[in-house]
């Protein structure tokens, strides 16, 4: 009996050592694969284990953006700040919930602070454009100018950026700048058609002047 009982013991613990071996799910792998819903679910589990691992805060809030579940972005975003409040890719998260939530003024200051902090590291394309955007929501179409030159420039090959750029320079009044952002998104993509209208308006104008 001791003899079987410790076999049994032996068999228990190589499993358990088996199991203890085998690689734990990546979430930033299924991220990166675009299995968002498999990522949410790995970095519920990653939390729970531990609530301090600010790396699993940020795949799964990235998980839930892509997924637009902006709430509970917005939830696990403040629980890594709480952790680490000086993480840039935190701070960049806490943007782009509040640019997605419409308050734009919080959505800026984030943003803001990101570009600043992450200098030209990481998602700062993805930060400008969204402070365009919301340069253009608010009317400030010189300043979302600026922003979206940025974006458009660091991602040369976003024909929407190009066309939100030309957008921003058609109601600044900045025609002949908006005809050439306009021509540059539709040599990237001829079928936009926002901005197929937006340089037919431009000319319009410009030959009315």
């Amino acid at each position: 009996m001791r003899a079987r009982a410790a076999a049994a013991g032996v068999v228990f613990f190589a499993v358990c050592a088996g199991l203890a071996a085998q690689p734990r799910a990546d979430a930033m792998a299924e991220f990166r694969r675009g299995n968002l819903e498999r990522a949410v679910e790995i970095g519920l589990a990653d939390v729970a284990l531990n609530h301090r691992n600010v790396e699993a805060y940020i795949v799964l809030c990235w998980s839930l953006l892509g997924l637009g579940r902006h709430d509970e972005a917005m939830r696990f975003a403040n629980m890594a700040r709480a952790v680490n409040r000086h993480d840039p890719r935190v701070i960049g998260i806490l943007g782009e919930v509040y640019f997605h939530l419409g308050n734009n003024g919080d959505a800026l200051r984030y943003l803001q602070s990101y570009v600043t902090i992450a200098s030209d590291v990481g998602r700062t394309h993805e930060a400008y454009f969204l402070m365009g955007e919301i340069f253009i929501r608010t009317g400030r179409f010189g300043h979302a100018d600026i922003a979206l030159s940025k974006a458009a420039h660091m991602r040369p090959g976003n024909a929407l950026w190009w066309a939100r750029l030309a957008f921003a320079r058609e109601n600044s009044g900045d025609f002949l700048r908006a005809v050439e952002a306009y021509e540059r998104a539709l040599a990237l993509n001829p079928r936009l058609a926002d901005a197929r209208r937006g340089l037919d308006r431009v000319r319009v104008a410009l030959a009315g002047r």
